[in-house]
């Protein structure tokens, strides 16, 4: 979690009380600092992956979601998340009343109505309501 771009985004992130990242994977550096803020954090995946015991798993995928998982949360964000994934990312968030926020892996465009933010090393993407 020691990279500028991690700390960015947790700052960012640390304004929702709230969150659920989906595909953490093997990445669950800023799920495990949110949660250290005193932050409610879920993370998701397809697969089963180990996340710290302050951070909840729960086994989803986005594009078939589980309503349950998303609901009554603030945001629903995702990192290195690929186009293909970003309207079923938007959509969960949306049908959670939740705001979306993604950051894109490399040259990936944001195929989803989104505001950029510049962050160190990072753009943030928040989706449009």
């Amino acid at each position: 979690m020691h990279t500028d771009a991690n700390v960015a985004l947790v700052d960012r992130l640390a304004r929702y009380d709230d969150l659920v990242e989906v595909g953490v994977g093997a990445r669950p550096a800023v799920a495990a600092a949110l949660a250290d803020r005193g932050r409610t954090v879920t993370a998701t995946d397809v697969r089963a992956c180990d996340v710290p015991p302050t951070v909840r798993f729960v086994r989803d995928d986005v594009t078939d979601p589980t309503a349950d998982v998303y609901r009554g949360t603030d945001a629903v964000y995702a990192l290195n998340c690929p186009p293909e994934l970003q309207r079923p990312l938007a959509d969960a968030a949306r049908a959670a009343g939740a705001d979306c926020l993604f950051t894109t892996l490399g040259a990936d465009p944001a195929v989803v109505d989104a505001d950029p933010e510049t962050l160190p090393a990072e753009t943030l993407f928040r989706v449009k309501a």
